[in-house]
């Protein structure tokens, strides 16, 4: 071969290296991760679980899959034009993180884009899919149906504070499927013989006023819903249920470690690690309808002993052995 021709050749492979690289580069799928609330949220328990469902089918970001991420920093009104830029850009798959508002603005903007959703609501009822075992379409994800878990929540927290003679229950009027959470918190309140006073939260601002409200109720004891606004705001809550001195329960760990009484619900890392494995089996060719919604069905207890010590209760044997973590 030729002098010439050699480095003709060679100067062509090094051209052609480049072009290759970038060519893989484009051709890596790109994860929306869509949220309704802030970054710090997301990254310090969702994105990291998620992460790791990912790594478990073969993928990691940045090496072998990107991920875009859109959030509206509580402000639900601007999930449609998030949900349609990422459909814009052709990405290879939402991840709806939190609200089912955020799963519903998904939904609206694609039919075609898989969509993996997680919330803690009865998927069925919102109209995310035909049925949990056929999800049908494109969209498919993981649920707790944390409505069926409220009346849970309610006699926990009766149990370990029975001197309250009325409970108030937080509420997100805005959150899709609120009737359903209402409807078994009200049940259960029935049997139990409690007064129920309805208290409503739409947004940040809004829970300095319900907790001067609380207080003019009386009521003994608060039980927060699942939502992804009092999810996001779980330090501030903690802090106004201590400052005002009121028995509380939520769903997640992180509202009992913030200071928060007790917590009943789902480990929250799990779910998202959930999501991030079904994300991964649509990457390798899955159709989300062929993928059943994945309902978690383990539940942890969480008990904050130093607060409940501030608030004067006493933590009874059966409570702590019943506890699943008991934060000194």
């Amino acid at each position: 071969m030729r002098r010439r021709e050699c480095i003709t050749l060679l100067g062509g492979v090094v051209l052609a290296w480049p072009l290759a690289a970038r060519t893989q580069q484009l051709r890596m799928p790109v994860i929306g991760w869509l949220s309704s609330g802030l970054r710090e949220t997301d990254d310090a328990v969702r994105l990291p679980a998620f992460r790791r469902g990912l790594d478990e089918t073969g993928y990691t970001e940045g090496r072998n899959v990107a991920i875009e991420y859109r959030r509206a920093e509580e402000q639900i009104e601007r999930l449609p034009a998030l949900a349609a830029d990422l459909v814009g850009r052709q990405v290879s798959l939402i991840l709806a993180a939190g609200s089912p508002a955020v799963a519903l603005a998904a939904k609206s903007a694609t039919t075609s884009i898989p969509i993996v959703f997680d919330n803690s609501s009865d998927p069925v009822q919102l109209g995310l899919v035909a049925s949990l075992n056929r999800p049908g379409g494109n969209v498919t994800g993981v649920t707790t149906v944390s409505a069926e878990l409220e009346a849970k929540r309610l006699g926990l927290l009766r149990e370990l504070v029975p001197s309250a003679t009325s409970v108030a229950v937080l509420v997100n009027p805005t959150r899709p499927g609120l009737d359903a959470q209402l409807a078994q918190i009200q049940q259960a309140a029935r049997v139990l013989g409690l007064p129920l006073h309805i208290l409503k939260a739409s947004s940040p601002r809004d829970l300095d006023e319900v907790f001067e409200t609380l207080v003019q109720l009386r009521a003994g004891a608060l039980v927060i819903t699942a939502d992804a606004l009092f999810t996001e705001r779980r330090d501030q809550i903690a802090a106004l249920t201590k400052r005002r001195s009121v028995p509380t329960m939520f769903q997640f760990r992180e509202f009992a470690a913030s200071g928060g009484l007790m917590s009943y619900g789902p480990a929250f890392g799990e779910s998202y690690r959930e999501a991030g494995i079904l994300a991964g089996r649509i990457l390798r060719g899955k159709k989300p309808a062929d993928l059943p919604v994945i309902q978690l069905n383990k539940f942890e207890l969480v008990i904050n002993v130093k607060t409940a010590k501030a608030l004067g209760i006493e933590l009874p044997v059966s409570m702590q052995m019943l506890a699943d973590e008991v934060i000194e």
